[in-house]
């Protein structure tokens, strides 16, 4: 078998993406970054980029943010 093994835990670790690999130990494996902790903000995505003529689609790392997204509001006016 020709996987990634953890440097944590010593398991095996699986591929979610081309490039990126997780163990249950909570490291996981980026092509181009190396070995991170994962943390519970994080969100794996594939993100689709141009390169020449053709699109490929490339693991990236998002954030989650304190606010859902939505706008806040405004003021109830009295009428």
């Amino acid at each position: 078998m020709s996987g990634k093994v953890c440097p944590n835990c010593g398991g095996h670790m699986v591929q979610q993406f081309i490039g990126l690999r997780h163990c249950k130990c909570g490291v996981s494996w980026k092509k181009d970054e190396g070995y991170f902790h994962r943390t519970p903000e994080m969100v794996f995505a594939l993100e689709r980029r141009r390169v020449g003529k053709k699109v490929k689609q490339t693991p990236v790392i998002r954030y989650k943010t304190e606010s859902t997204g939505a706008p806040a509001s405004a003021p109830d006016e009295d009428l």
